[in-house]
């Protein structure tokens, strides 16, 4: 095991020395290319967001680069090879920043909720930019009308995001669609489902903001990269506050998420914490609401389904009509282009665990249509699964997990609290939520009725 440490760098004059802890790995974190342009999709997403209007404040830009540094270490820090028990990585970050007093005050906050959110023990402290680096967001202009959006949601190109924007359309509101460009499939589904979106609903203002970041293997030195992204949703949720930033009076991000995943309560005793994701879970954005509080930032992250299955979702949407339409073009899919080696195109493997619950919810929620997904594994009863094998395991879980809560339906208002504590939340939500993991379970169960699985 290494400790490892990520330093930011306003460009090549910014030589301020740390001292390091004992058997500490230093990685340089470069944030200017050129004079002054802020690296790692950092400006463009400044630029980007100036050209339609909106202009981030210091505190937005701020959060987008403590994002780069917590994208850097989560992507390329190996858990493998970093970690004592194979999982949990000990990483500190130091953080230039426009104004290190506010944000010390809120590091115990970001640190509580990391290592919630990865399962890593994280370390954070923030210090001052350099002198001519004091200003780097863009300056809001004198202007009688501000931007056009009134709306803010994040758009991941899954389905939970299309029928949130396609809500918020219908709506009459005005969003502005909040997208990480990350992997080619995921880009293509989120670029299809917009662009679809913007032919029919032409001539509204909506618009979107897309964020390319990745690092290049070897930049943490002597470490491998690292595919487990634990804390993917950190960057996504900061690309969300950095554009709220700029946005006039107060913002809500909405980030649409069915409850079942976002409690994501874990299938078998093997996947407690963060073994599950937790990119979602109300503990963890109610973290977040503390640190934009404590930032004084006018803004909050919301949930809007969080007491909805995401059968319930589909059967809800404000255009069913066009959610049948664009449901191929969504990708829900952990491993889309895992049927290469079979010859086949990027498309739904049909067994991994979001597969899994997004056929039972078009099944539940597009009843009596069918499902227009392609699925590699397309018919889950023609055959026994092995549960030794990765189209099996996932099925097995659940039937455990289904079988589990069948038995003993007491079990669901503790067993929410499995993935992470939910104080945060009042006695009605927490039954509420409950009640969505049964639910949700139900769906899959009914999905998975004559599924047969045997051991390899």
């Amino acid at each position: 095991m290494r400790r490892h440490v990520i330093i930011g760098r306003y460009g090549p004059g910014d030589r301020s020395r740390f001292p390091l802890g004992d058997g500490e790995v230093e990685t340089r974190l470069d944030l200017v290319v050129g004079e002054r342009t802020l690296d790692h999709g950092i400006g463009r997403a400044i630029g980007d967001l100036s050209r339609l209007g909106v202009h981030p404040s210091e505190i937005g830009v701020d959060i987008l680069v403590l994002a780069a540094h917590v994208h850097a270490a989560d992507t390329r820090i190996s858990r493998a090879s970093e970690s004592q028990d194979g999982w949990t990585r000990e990483i500190r970050l130091i953080v230039p920043v426009s104004d290190p007093d506010r944000w010390t005050a809120v590091a115990p906050t970001f640190v509580r909720m990391l290592n919630f959110l990865t399962g890593d023990r994280w370390s954070i402290a923030f210090r001052a930019r350099p002198r001519r680096f004091v200003r780097v967001a863009p300056a809001r202009p004198a202007r009688l009308i501000g931007p056009p959006f009134d709306d803010l949601a994040l758009f991941s190109g899954g389905l939970d995001s299309l029928i949130g924007a396609i809500d918020a359309l219908e709506n009459g509101r005005t969003p502005l669609l909040i997208s990480h460009a990350g992997e080619g499939a995921t880009s293509d589904a989120q670029s299809t489902i917009f662009d679809t979106l913007k032919t029919h609903y032409r001539g509204r203002a909506f618009d979107r903001l897309r964020l390319w970041m990745a690092y290049p293997d070897g930049f943490v030195r002597g470490s491998g990269g690292e595919n487990t992204t634990r804390g993917r949703s950190f960057l996504f949720f900061a690309l969300g506050v950095f554009a709220g930033s700029g946005l006039e009076g107060a913002f809500t991000l909405k980030v649409p998420e069915n409850g079942l995943i976002a409690v994501n309560v874990p299938l078998d005793p093997l996947r407690l914490g963060a073994l599950s994701t937790r990119t979602t879970h109300p503990f963890y954005i109610a973290r977040w609401n503390d640190a934009l509080h404590g930032l004084g930032l006018n803004g909050r992250i919301e949930n809007p389904y969080w007491d909805r299955t995401k059968g319930e979702m589909v059967a809800a949407c404000a255009n069913g009509a066009l959610l049948r339409r664009l449901v191929p073009s969504s990708l829900s899919c952990a491993s889309p282009t895992k049927g290469r080696w079979q010859g086949l195109g990027t498309q739904h493997c049909g067994y991994c665990l979001p597969c899994l619950i997004r056929r039972a919810a078009l099944v539940a929620g597009l009843h009596p249509d069918p499902d227009p997904t392609v699925y590699t594994v397309d018919d889950l009863t023609a055959r026994a699964l092995d549960t030794r094998q990765s189209e099996g395991v996932q099925i097995r879980s659940f039937q455990l997990a289904i079988e589990r809560l069948r038995a003993r339906p007491a079990l669901a208002p503790i067993l929410i609290h499995k993935p992470g504590p939910l104080f945060d939340e009042s006695p009605a939500r927490q039954t509420a939520l409950a009640g969505v993991y049964r639910r949700g379970l139900e769906e899959v169960g009914a999905l998975l009725a004559g599924v047969r699985t045997r051991p390899g």
